[in-house]
């Protein structure tokens, strides 16, 4: 009989508005494949990077084994991250923190 005046249980929901807003980076890992020439042909071709920028992070990969090539939101860099992969490019998302 307690039961009826004890108040239920209220489960608490993620806040997915707060995870939509959370910005995501596209980050390119270097791999021991795809050319140096090819990466930055893929940057200006998916970003429209003009040359010097697109250099700037396929040395970026090639050096620091890395390279955050886009932050934005979720949805856009899930995107951008199926586009590279499609490149062959080794690509992850991670959230910008």
């Amino acid at each position: 009989m307690n039961s009826i005046l004890t108040p239920p249980e209220v489960e608490e929901k993620p806040d997915t508005k707060s995870l939509l807003d959370t910005p995501f980076n596209v980050v390119v890992l270097n791999d021991p494949v795809n050319l140096m020439p090819y990466v930055v042909m893929v940057f200006r071709k998916v970003f429209g990077f003009d040359k010097s920028k697109a250099e700037k992070h396929m040395m970026e990969v090639h050096e620091q084994g890395r390279s955050v090539v886009w932050t934005g939101g979720r949805e856009k860099a899930e995107n951008y991250v199926h586009i590279l992969q499609t490149w062959q490019l080794t690509t992850i998302l991670e959230k910008n923190d």
